[in-house]
């Protein structure tokens, strides 16, 4: 057993499906399903039951799991403990994130960092992307990590990630009868005059939302307006509105009792994250270091961060 076969034991029984766990770990899914074989040889037996439509961890998967998480947290303790006993890194750090990415546990990281770096003073701040990369550009910022394609304009920024968009309901919402095809996916003119629950305008996914459902002619009425993914998923559940979100969004416990529905376009809008900084090329700053924690994104492309034409 190694250290990658573990986070791919770990990625597929958290996410309970090949594709989604390839694309997590940053491997192709047939690479992701020969290491998950070879593990299960080693071991001589299954560790997850696979079927048409899920993945399943067996008794064995379970068992191996909570070992698979400590091994991953012992080995990330290890190196931290080198870097800072090798690198003292002081100064301060400005960081910005989007609520609930889903594509980075902004979380984990801000941890990680505080224990590899602890004489660096970080400040994090929540809100809307579009407030964000305002508060970067301004100078308030040094890292953002922000969900949109838009407005970056020649900030320097790597891709982490996409996520098609999905449609939630309540159960009972006539909508959800109506989803057509074997897929259950919603066609667009059935979203039309809908009374909808969505997050504010500095929020990346309502400028996403907004320029979707124009370029498609549909029309919809905004009833409830939001700045927290738990919130709106509530204001769904109670029958306020429906909601087009992130597919990680709909995945979440809290959105558990609600239908969700793919969108029936074979163009399915993407929901993208990225990470923005301006302190790439600047090797011993308390940013660069935060951003080395980043080295390889899964899904990230080129490695080199991008500046888009203005």
């Amino acid at each position: 057993m190694d250290l990658r076969q573990m986070e791919y034991l770990v990625a597929l029984a958290d996410e309970r499906h090949f594709t989604r766990a390839a694309e997590l770990t940053g491997i192709s899914q047939s690479g992701l399903s020969a290491a998950i074989r070879s593990l299960e040889d080693e071991l001589g037996t299954a560790l997850f039951t696979r079927t048409t439509r899920r993945v399943e961890p067996t008794e064995a998967g379970f068992a191996l799991l909570p070992y698979a998480r400590m091994m991953l947290e012992q080995a990330a303790g290890a190196r931290d403990a080198v870097v800072k006993a090798s690198r003292a890194v002081s100064g301060s750090l400005s960081i910005g994130a989007e609520q609930c990415l889903g594509l980075v546990d902004v979380n984990s990281l801000l941890d990680r960092f505080h224990r590899r770096h602890p004489r660096v003073e970080t400040m994090f701040t929540q809100c809307g992307s579009h407030d964000l990369l305002g508060m970067l550009r301004a100078g308030e910022l040094d890292v953002a990590f922000v969900a949109t394609d838009r407005h970056l304009s020649t900030l320097p920024h790597r891709e982490i990630g996409r996520e098609p968009l999905v449609v939630v309901t309540p159960p009972d919402h006539p909508l959800a009868a109506r989803a057509t095809g074997s897929r259950g996916a919603v066609p667009w003119e059935a979203l039309d005059d809908q009374d909808f629950v969505d997050f504010g305008a500095a929020w990346g996914v309502r400028t996403l939302n907004e320029s979707v459902f124009a370029a498609r002619g549909s029309r919809r009425r905004v009833r409830c307006t939001v700045n927290d993914v738990h919130t709106l998923l509530d204001l769904v559940n109670r029958g306020l509105g429906i909601a087009v979100v992130p597919r990680h969004v709909a995945a979440k416990p809290q959105a558990a009792a609600l239908r969700v529905l793919p969108l029936a376009d074979e163009d399915v809008p993407q929901w993208t994250v990225s990470v923005v900084s301006t302190a790439w090329d600047q090797a011993d700053s308390p940013a660069a270091h935060l951003l080395e924690l980043l080295n390889p994104l899964p899904n990230a492309a080129p490695a080199e961060p991008v500046r888009l034409p203005a």
